[in-house]
């Protein structure tokens, strides 16, 4: 059960409590042990108390709470104290309100009015906000909003809801990168790719105590895997077909992108799905190691070939020996370029 994987740990969460279904706090301390009676109390104060001491007079009473919400025990030298069975049931009857206050349940009215449309606007930010921008939400609270949630076992609930909201989001991303024109198609890509994994940076800390006690205790997954599996259905997938061959076309023509934009959209597929390498291994072993088998020294003439060709194209497009900045720029995409399918292969 879930509350069961929760009491495993120690620390201040949710596997702290001893709860009822309502994953009301029933620790030590708490209302259970005065209801409990001295069998419940630590060992501490028993030994405190003392054998000569004796038992006391009557069972603990419950705490009440004052007026201003801080629970005050009963003074030992009320009537309470004396014991007996009207005392103990005056104790427990209890008004609505002040049973409200001790149980504090969160209905799923109360998680789909207050609690879920919070985190709604908190994850709309995150999944749209650009790199370097200031989020103006409560990390705290949102990351408080969960944990009462995962208390009160809405986990199922909250994590559908996450899953629903996100794909949405993946969905009108596909669409708008459908109508891109080929020239700008691979910018887009690039950016919506670096968007969504900046944004699991956030998320997936937030709802920490779901992964927790819910994904990896009874689906036996997690949460990051499963957001990045979003994007590779929704998005990735329905892409690659159309993305591969510019990606191949933009990497025969120098500077058509930029190197970091190249190496950005070819890491990120291969984390993604790495059986895409098949589809271009020679792209892929520019940025990837141990993608191609290891070179051998009869091949080292092809490298230099393809090292010289190159050069060529470099010089064609205006990059001379005498210019020192081009040579430069000329010198890291070589680097970037062919002549690292010697390291790729795992030459040295």
């Amino acid at each position: 059960m879930e509350e069961e994987s929760m009491e495993e740990e120690g620390g201040g969460g949710c596997e702290a409590m001893m709860d009822d279904q309502n994953h009301n706090n029933w620790g030590a301390g708490g209302y259970g042990r005065h209801l409990l009676g001295p069998a419940a109390a630590p060992l501490g104060d028993r030994l405190l108390r003392g054998p000569a001491a004796g038992p006391p007079a009557g069972p603990e009473l419950p705490a009440v709470p004052e007026a201003n919400g801080v629970l005050r025990g009963c003074e030992p030298g009320g009537a309470a104290g004396k014991g007996g069975a009207g005392a103990i049931a005056a104790a427990i009857n209890i008004n609505a309100s002040t049973s409200k206050f001790l149980m504090n349940v969160i209905t799923i009215e109360d998680y789909k009015s207050t609690y879920w449309p919070k985190l709604d606007s908190a994850i709309d930010q995150l999944l749209t906000q650009s790199p370097g921008d200031y989020i103006p939400i409560s990390y705290e609270q949102i990351y408080s909003c969960v944990y009462k949630c995962v208390c009160q076992q809405h986990s199922e609930q909250m994590y559908s809801d996450l899953i629903k909201k996100i794909t949405n989001h993946l969905e009108r991303v596909s669409k708008e990168l459908q109508a891109s024109p080929p020239d700008l198609y691979i910018e887009r890509f690039n950016v919506a790719l670096g968007q969504y994994m900046g944004a699991l940076q956030s998320i997936v800390p937030l709802f920490i105590y779901m992964n927790k006690f819910y994904i990896e205790t009874k689906l036996n997954r997690d949460l990051k895997d499963d957001l990045i599996k979003l994007f590779t259905e929704h998005v990735a997938e329905k892409h690659i077909y159309n993305l591969m061959p510019l990606l191949l076309e933009a990497q025969s023509t120098p500077f058509q992108i930029t190197p970091s934009t190249m190496a950005n959209i070819v890491k990120g597929l291969y984390t993604l799905r790495p059986e895409w390498v098949q589809m271009a291994p020679a792209l892929f072993s520019k940025f990837i190691p141990n993608i191609l088998p290891p070179a051998v020294e009869s091949e080292l003439q092809e490298y230099a070939a393809q090292d010289q060709k190159l050069q060529r194209e470099l010089m064609q497009n205006g990059f001379t020996r005498g210019d020192q900045s081009r040579k430069r720029a000329g010198e890291e995409l070589t680097y970037n370029g062919s002549s690292a399918c010697a390291s790729s292969r795992g030459y040295r």
